[in-house]
């Protein structure tokens, strides 16, 4: 039986995604995907290694746990600590490490075995702009009533057709999505939104932020999300929130293969 020609090491990301394209590696600009298929081509001593990933996240979009599958030679000696430490050594200067590496199988996916993904985004809700925060958070002046914003978001739970939702550019087959949270919370200053769901459309987090924005200023009353909801159309819907406060927070396998 001949040995398999690679070894499958699944990593966990952490990034500010400022000065960045995105993950997808782009004619121009540096992508996340770039910096770490460099760092692994350093790691793998200056052999190409391919990932893949749990999401794509766009430009200016940032990441607590990202999750992606490279794919190194099979006769490279590594153990959890040298690809995690090797690999954020590499990737220095940048704003990009790897919390955390795990042998997978070759039949292992960092999309395709994904049971599901989070994000939250956090929209800074005073008059003052931010110092510390920013590029950081959705700055929002007008006040914003949290709780009016939930009861618009309860209209989205569940299984729908997302279409007023996603980019007109989004590429998924489908636009039906089984929403499973989404909680709208405020921590002193902060709005915070938290979705979550097996997968997402393209920018479909950022279009129901922008829409419940609107709920929260009285622009919109909540019922209005379902009519929109309902066109399937997205000039329906409310505008695509910036990428600033977006964050990937975590992405769910049964087995984890981090745990």
């Amino acid at each position: 039986m001949t040995e398999p020609a690679i070894q499958r090491w699944a990593v966990q990301l952490e990034y500010d995604g400022r000065g960045l394209v995105g993950w997808q590696r782009q004619k121009s600009g540096l992508s996340v995907q770039a910096l770490l298929e460099d760092a692994a081509f350093r790691l793998a001593g200056g052999r190409p290694v391919p990932s893949i990933t749990a999401g794509r996240t766009d430009s200016g979009v940032h990441a607590l746990a990202q999750v992606a599958h490279l794919d190194f030679p099979a006769d490279a000696h590594f153990s959890s600590y040298s690809v995690r430490e090797g690999l954020s050594y590499h990737l220095k200067p940048h704003a990009v490490v790897v919390l955390d590496a795990a042998p997978v199988s070759l039949d292992w996916s960092a999309r395709f075995s994904a049971t599901w993904r989070s994000y939250r985004y956090r929209i800074l809700n005073r008059r003052t702009r931010p110092a510390l925060a920013e590029g950081h958070v959705w700055h929002v002046k007008s006040p914003l009533d949290e709780h009016i914003m939930q009861q618009a978001a309860n209209l989205l739970l569940g299984q729908h057709d997302f279409t007023s939702f996603r980019a007109v550019a989004c590429q998924a087959n489908s636009p039906i999505r089984t929403l499973d949270r989404l909680d709208i919370t405020r921590e002193g200053d902060e709005v915070v939104v938290f979705a979550k769901a097996r997968s997402f459309l393209h920018h479909q987090v950022r279009n129901m932020v922008g829409t419940l924005k609107k709920v929260g200023t009285g622009a919109w009353e909540p019922d209005r999300v379902a009519t929109a909801l309902a066109a399937r159309d997205r000039s329906a819907a409310g505008p695509t929130a910036p990428p600033d406060g977006l964050y990937l927070t975590g992405v769910g396998y049964d087995p984890d293969p981090f745990a």
